[in-house]
């Protein structure tokens, strides 16, 4: 009889089993490099495998992290890989990893479990909620509207991996600003030998304190796509701009992320006009947005000790469900945050388990009840869109007390 085991990953039997994995899925080709990379990645942090008659035909990976939450850091797991090998899709061996990885991450003190979705919907099954949408932008550097003429930078190649990464963990982040801690997720990242970095050592001991890390298929004229950008400050981040805005002697589009709290539209000259020239052209410029990474609570007492809000206390039950419990069995060391609870939500937030009956009760799914505490969306928008109820009186006191920024990860994962 064909026997399914689930069992952490032995490099020693299971390394050339989940390159073929990899290589299914189309994420890694036959050049060693990219397997090697895939190796630097899957050392991240905690690797799972699904097997099917002794062979690796399931990886599930997560690694350790942290995501800003207004001025307080809370700790993330983030889940950067589920792949599921060509014979054994909709058995249901990836949905049970990822059920096991979640609950063994948070029983080892993950708050927040977070991961780039490939749909929306499947991941909602463990938990989770859909983030805020994020804004791509296609742009020619010529017509920033920044300094032209930006000091010579350094030139960064993937042998920079170790100070490109530890200045990815010092970069500005606003709420919801997320970092992988793991070195060599920065490592696999920038394994691309056709990718380039450009920026500046304006560290008190010549440390990098500013780049981008970019990728460029057509080298002669574009498209270039900028990965990630990393800055401290306002003016470090004008600078790297400026950098690009160089490049548009020769460079006819970038492709980047906006940073958080950032408008790169006020930058660019005529934006409109440029977006209809360039219409369905190879380098067409545009503006698009796109929810797809979502987040779960897997400590609420955790998190919400570190909410700290502004105005007065609002005191509510809660009564939770988290539909990732079907999935995990008894001897599961975290089953999940169901049940009922009374919030406290002001300068000093937290929850006991119970209820209260002179209070108003909010309904919620795990995920529905992440997003609005992140402040992806109101309490009122999140009643008509997605598993959230409660009286009208407390959806407008929950609107009124949870202002929050828009959240960006700033990160890809």
């Amino acid at each position: 009889m064909t026997s399914v085991e689930m069992r952490p990953y032995d490099p020693a039997r299971d390394r050339k089993a989940t390159h073929r994995i990899w290589r299914e899925v189309g994420w890694i080709g036959k050049d060693v490099s990219e397997a090697e990379a895939m190796d630097y990645y899957v050392a991240c942090g905690r690797a799972l495998v699904g097997t099917y008659d002794g062979e690796a035909e399931c990886l599930v990976l997560a690694a350790p992290g942290r995501m800003r939450y207004l001025d307080d850091d809370v700790s993330l797991s983030c889940i950067t890989g589920v792949t599921t090998s060509r014979i054994v899709r909709k058995q249901g061996i990836a949905s049970r990893l990822v059920a096991r990885i979640i609950a063994e991450e948070a029983a080892e003190g993950a708050m927040l479990s977070g991961l780039g979705m490939f749909e929306q919907g499947y991941y909602n099954q463990f938990g989770f909620g859909s983030g805020g949408y994020e804004t791509r932008i296609a742009f020619d550097p010529a017509h920033l509207q920044v300094p032209s003429k930006p000091r010579v930078p350094s030139r960064l190649t993937a042998d920079d991996w170790q100070e490109a990464h530890a200045s990815r963990l010092l970069r500005r982040r606003a709420h919801g600003g997320c970092n992988l801690l793991p070195p060599a997720i920065t490592r696999a990242e920038m394994a691309d030998s056709d990718d380039f970095g450009l920026g500046y050592r304006d560290g008190e001991h010549g440390e990098l304190t500013h780049y981008f890390w970019c990728s460029a298929k057509e080298v002669e004229h574009g498209p270039y796509t900028v990965r990630w950008t990393v800055y401290q400050t306002p003016e470090q981040l004008l600078e790297l701009l400026s950098l690009l805005k160089s490049l548009g002697d020769q460079v006819r589009l970038v492709r980047m992320m906006e940073p958080p709290g950032i408008q790169l539209q006020d930058l660019i000259r005529q934006p409109f006009r440029h977006m209809r020239v360039t219409d369905r052209s190879r380098y067409e410029a545009k503006i698009e947005a796109l929810a797809y990474w979502q987040m779960r609570i897997c400590d609420l007492k955790g998190c919400l000790e570190r909410t700290r809000l502004c105005g007065q206390t609002l005191r509510f039950n809660l009564t939770l469900d988290d539909p990732i419990e079907r999935f995990l069995d008894e001897s599961s060391p975290w089953r999940g945050l169901s049940g009922e609870y009374v919030v406290t939500l002001g300068e000093t937030s937290g929850v006991e388990k119970g209820s209260d009956p002179s209070l108003p009760t909010l309904q919620a799914s795990v995920g529905a009840f992440t997003r609005m505490w992140l402040g992806v969306l109101p309490a009122s928008g999140l009643a008509i869109t997605d598993s959230l109820s409660a009286p009208p009186e407390l959806l407008d006191q929950l609107d009124r007390t949870l202002r929050l920024p828009q959240p960006h990860p700033d990160w890809d994962f």
